[in-house]
Formats: C-alpha cells, sequence, structure tokens
C-alpha cells in the first residue's frame, strides 16, 4: 500500500462540516498539505499528519469533526494507518480567566439584595454621570432574565454587530451616551421569556464580558441581577471586581437584604469590598412642590445600616415622577444637570470615584474567586 496526499484530500471531501454544511476541502479548513510518512521499519504504520482550521476556539463541532476526519481517513487508506490530527483557529483563542479585560481599570458591581429598588436605574444613571464626567465608561447588564437596559438606553431594536480585533472576532458593543453597553436583551426577543438553565447563562454572561470589544476603560459598571445567584457566582469567577455598591430603599424589608448583598461580597471567599450603600427612593418630592419631602418607604433607614455597617453612604436618590418616565423613554436622569435627580446621579458618581480611588490605594487588588 502507497499513500499520497491527494488519497488523504480525497478522504477529507467526504467529511461535512456542520458549521458550514460543507465538506472540509470545500470549507477552506485543511490548513496544509497533508503529511505522510511511510514506515521506516517493519511492523511500522504509514504516518499521516492534518491540520483542521476552525473558526474559534469555541467552535461547537470541533470535537466531532476531528472524530469523524479520523475515521474517514482510516477507511479510506487502512484502518492501520497513524493519525494524527491538530487544529488551528481563524480567531485567537479566548483569553484565560484573570487576563480578561486587560484595558479595564475598575469594575464595580452594582447590587441589591431585592428586586423593585431600582438597582437597573442607578446602574444606569451611574455610568452616565461618570460618562459626563469624562471617564471612559463601559456598561454589562448581567441580568440574563430580566434585561432592562436597552429600553433603559433607548436602544431596543439596535443590534450589535461583528468586529475582527487582534485576530478575533468579537461583539462591539452599542454606544450611547458616552457609555459602552451590553445586554442579552439584544440577542432575544423582549417578547419571549429566557428559559434557560443555570449553566446556558452563565456561558451567555462569559460571552459578554470576554468575546466583546471592550477596549480601555476606566470604569466597568455590572448592573447584577437582585439576591445572590449563579449570575453573581460567574460573574466573581470570571472577573476581579474593584468593589460593590449596594441599592437599598429606606424600608426594613429592603435593607434585611441589603444585608445579604453585602454579606455575599465580603464573605471570606469572595472579598469583594463594599465602597458603600446607595439609599434609593429616599423620599418622594412632588414636582409641583420641590420643597417638600415626604419620607414613604421610612427616613434613613439605609444611611443606618451604613453606619451600622462602617461603610459610607455614596447617596440618597429621591423620587421624582421624572425619574421613571426618562427610564422608560430612553433618556436617564443623568442626562440633566439642572434636575434634583440629575444632580443628585452626578454627585453620586463623583463619591464613587472618591470611594474607589480610596479602595486602590488602602487596599490590594481583589482575586478572582477560586484561584489563590
Amino acid at each position: 500500500m502507497t499513500l499520497y496526499p491527494k488519497m488523504i484530500m480525497d478522504a477529507l471531501a467526504t467529511v461535512t462540516y456542520a458549521g458550514t454544511k460543507k465538506n472540509l476541502v470545500e470549507s477552506s479548513m485543511v490548513a496544509d498539505t497533508p503529511s505522510v510518512s511511510a514506515p521506516q521499519h517493519e511492523g511500522e504504520s504509514w504516518k499521516v499528519k492534518v491540520v483542521l482550521e476552525f473558526p474559534r476556539d469555541t467552535d461547537p463541532f470541533l470535537k466531532s469533526t476531528v472524530k469523524a476526519a479520523e475515521a474517514a481517513i482510516k477507511y479510506h487508506c487502512g484502518k492501520d494507518v497513524d493519525v494524527e490530527i491538530t487544529t488551528a483557529f481563524k480567531s485567537k483563542p479566548r483569553p484565560e480567566v484573570g487576563q480578561l479585560l486587560p484595558g479595564v481599570k475598575n469594575i464595580i458591581a452594582v447590587s441589591s439584595g431585592k428586586g423593585g429598588v431600582g438597582k437597573s436605574t442607578v446602574a444606569a444613571n451611574l455610568a452616565i454621570a461618570l460618562a459626563r464626567l469624562g471617564y471612559r465608561v463601559g456598561l454589562l447588564d448581567t441580568d440574563i432574565f430580566g434585561p432592562s437596559m436597552p429600553k433603559m438606553f433607548g436602544v431596543e431594536e439596535v443590534r450589535p454587530y461583528a468586529v475582527h480585533v487582534d485576530g478575533r472576532d468579537l461583539i462591539a458593543p452599542i454606544e450611547k451616551y458616552g457609555v459602552k453597553l451590553l445586554s442579552i436583551g439584544f440577542f432575544v426577543n423582549p417578547q419571549t421569556a429566557t428559559l434557560w438553565r443555570g449553566g446556558m447563562a452563565s456561558n451567555a454572561l462569559k460571552q459578554l464580558i470576554a468575546d466583546a470589544d471592550w477596549g480601555e476603560l476606566d470604569y466597568f459598571i455590572l448592573d447584577t441581577p437582585p439576591g445572590t445567584s449563579d449570575i453573581h457566582l460567574t460573574l466573581l469567577q470570571t472577573l476581579a471586581i474593584t468593589g460593590a455598591v449596594i441599592v437599598s430603599t429606606p424600608q426594613q424589608v429592603a435593607l434585611a437584604d441589603a444585608r445579604k448583598g453585602v454579606d455575599m461580597y465580603r464573605n471570606d471567599k469572595v472579598n469583594v469590598p463594599i465602597l458603600g450603600l446607595i439609599e434609593n427612593m429616599a423620599w418622594f418630592t412632588p414636582a409641583e412642590l420641590p420643597e417638600n419631602k415626604y419620607y414613604i418607604f421610612g427616613k434613613e433607614g439605609c444611611k443606618r445600616l451604613a453606619e451600622e455597617l462602617k461603610v459610607p453612604l455614596l447617596a440618597q436618590i429621591p423620587i421624582v415622577q421624572s425619574i421613571c418616565e426618562s427610564g422608560d423613554e430612553g433618556a436617564p436622569a443623568a442626562l440633566s444637570s439642572d434636575t434634583m435627580t440629575g444632580i443628585a446621579f452626578i454627585n453620586l458618581a463623583q463619591a464613587v470615584v472618591t470611594v474607589t480611588n480610596r479602595r486602590n490605594k488602602e487596599l490590594a487588588a481583589t482575586k478572582i474567586v477560586g484561584t489563590k
């Protein structure tokens, strides 16, 4: 028996690659002419070496295609042939955990123990306020099951596109109000519930982090889902979070859950610094009576909790009708410099910058959970 490279190519032409529905040769996946080596001694087999080039290292069809290619060569050229198939990738492999987002200086998690306290509103306005102060800002909506950022930024109909950067195909974040934004909401039907298991949600979140062109950022804001969940654990195992801010309303039921949020980050295995608390819906002020304050959820509950936990109270954000309307209309309150809430969010951004700088001077860098 004598083997030639063309025989190997003919064998590979019988293997269909599921990604293109064409065979390996037609898909231009055979990176070089197959190497064929005759036996040098009695009892040895012919040796065949093939390099298959896949679009990316995360290709879901990689293993099955390699096995099919090996089987095809043995079927057409002899079962005793020694086949070695190596893989190459048109797109560079994803960086390992710990090497993600090298251009990001500070990663800030905006969290709440309880839903309905306005955490996403705070995260969106904080990001915009930081951008208005001149910082380079990214915002990731990590709430896979209830994404709200596309609506809050008025970009529900926009779809991200792919860009080729340093040998990798990456998602280009949507840019608006000076903020780079990504959300799973850009990729799913907003009218349909996302019925995913935890693993699927975590993998989707990792893609939004690792496979996006975030570039150079001063602040990367994470709008996290309420409570403590798989999503939070994924973030902690993927990113070294600089610090967390906890959002709560003044009422006792919300404060009880805020304690749990603080405890999650302060856990010995997590050790993410708490930068401070934000009291949202601190009081209600009607537009026609701007000097009046009505403490409909209680008074200064978050302020007392901050004192108890020995962390800063970063801001007290009032309720006014316009804050809801501006979020629904895709024009967050922080865009305005002459409204009560607009000023409050600018002050919040300045406070976050101050406590983040202090944290970076006084504390060591955060470690990713699961690493020593």
